[in-house]
């Protein structure tokens, strides 16, 4: 449930209803393959979000609704100290949004980009986070299948967040899930296993693989595995038996033991839980209720002073975007009105053929 939704039923009271009227839009700071991100104030607290917005014709077109639906699903029902909670929904005749924490400490990937060195005390800070957010994913039955640099957002503090939902599924009691599903650099040996005939599914073990191979390229700058989208699951299976992972020489012996756990092509003795991580030497002077609470100080702090963003979004938002999300307003109740004209000009009124039912529900 949403958290302010939350708030409100706790009480025995309705939620207010939120819509996009709500919000002023400040700046575009990214974009995924059917949808962006934006900075927002709501314009009765002022208090900022992030915006994540998606067009409904796009997704139709990419067959993505049901992924949409689902990544609001679990939204929904999750809130952590080390996820991007959600705090409202909603829709409109052009797209659905999602109204998230925001963070204006930059994702990993943007970082290593603009060549950080990030130290080792940092990312230990970082395996930390990760894991209190994973072992509580799998609490909830979720495996997010996509955890990456890309995936990991900073806060102002340096502390670590993990975001988007978009392919993650939910398994219980003992299902297995079966989907090739993923960024292929990241995904573990045996999503690629499950894929080929006789596969038996996979279960919370590839999030702590993909956790691995994100630490090995966060410390060394490159992954661990040389993969690219390009590359044949036929030919992963077989790189994975028959490539060694090479680690730092420079790392200490605990890190590298640690590493290895992360990264054995058997998920039977992989590390998957927090009880796991927590019998790592690497780890074992971890206050873990510390770093819960966020006492723990981060070796690595974003420049309050920047937005640590690609600055190119915001100009595709203003220049090159047909339907910029700035007049939106505008848009619409032009539309709007062009629509009330039509229909009164109409003779009757024609509804929804009884087999093209809208795709889109109100939520």
């Amino acid at each position: 449930m949403d958290a302010i939704a939350l708030a409100y039923t706790s009480q025995g009271l309705q939620p207010p209803v939120v819509n996009f009227d709500h919000f002023q839009i400040l700046r575009a700071i990214g974009k995924g393959s059917f949808g962006k991100v934006c900075i927002v104030q709501k314009k009765d607290t002022e208090k900022m979000y992030a915006m994540k917005y998606m067009n409904k014709q796009q997704c139709i077109e990419r067959d993505e609704v049901r992924n949409v639906f689902r990544e609001l699903e679990i939204l929904q029902e999750i809130e952590h100290v080390f996820l991007v909670n959600l705090w409202y929904s909603f829709q409109d005749e052009e797209d659905m949004f999602m109204v998230v924490d925001l963070l204006l400490g930059g994702d990993l990937r943007y970082h290593l980009q603009q060549n950080v060195q990030f130290s080792e005390d940092a990312v230990k800070l970082y395996i930390c986070e990760m894991t209190l957010a994973l072992d509580y994913l799998q609490s909830q039955q979720i495996i997010h299948r996509d955890v990456k640099p890309d995936n990991i957002l900073l806060d102002k503090q340096g502390h670590a967040h993990l975001t988007d939902f978009n392919i993650a599924t939910i398994i219980k009691d003992e299902e297995r899930a079966t989907a090739l599903a993923g960024t292929k650099p990241y995904m573990a040996p045996e999503i690629f296993q499950s894929s080929m005939s006789g596969g038996t599914g996979y279960g919370f073990e590839v999030d702590w693989w993909s956790l691995g191979v994100t630490v090995f390229e966060v410390l060394r700058g490159w992954r661990p595995y040389d993969i690219h989208a390009t590359n044949s699951v036929e030919s992963l299976i077989q790189l994975f038996s028959t490539v060694s992972v090479q680690y730092s020489p420079a790392w200490p012996k605990d890190l590298v033991s640690l590493m290895r756990k992360l990264l054995t092509v058997n998920p039977e003795h992989r590390f998957t839980r927090l009880s796991d991580m927590q019998t790592s030497p690497y780890l074992a002077k971890i206050n873990w209720d510390a770093v819960y609470e966020k006492k723990t100080e981060a070796g690595f702090v974003p420049n309050k002073g920047r937005l640590h963003c690609d600055p190119t979004f915001e100009l595709e938002e203003m220049i090159l975007e047909s339907r910029p999300l700035h007049k939106k307003k505008k848009r619409l109740a032009k539309n709007r009105s062009r629509d009330n004209s039509k229909d009164s000009q109409s003779v009757s009124v024609q509804s929804h053929p009884p087999n093209q039912a809208p795709v889109f529900l109100i939520f």
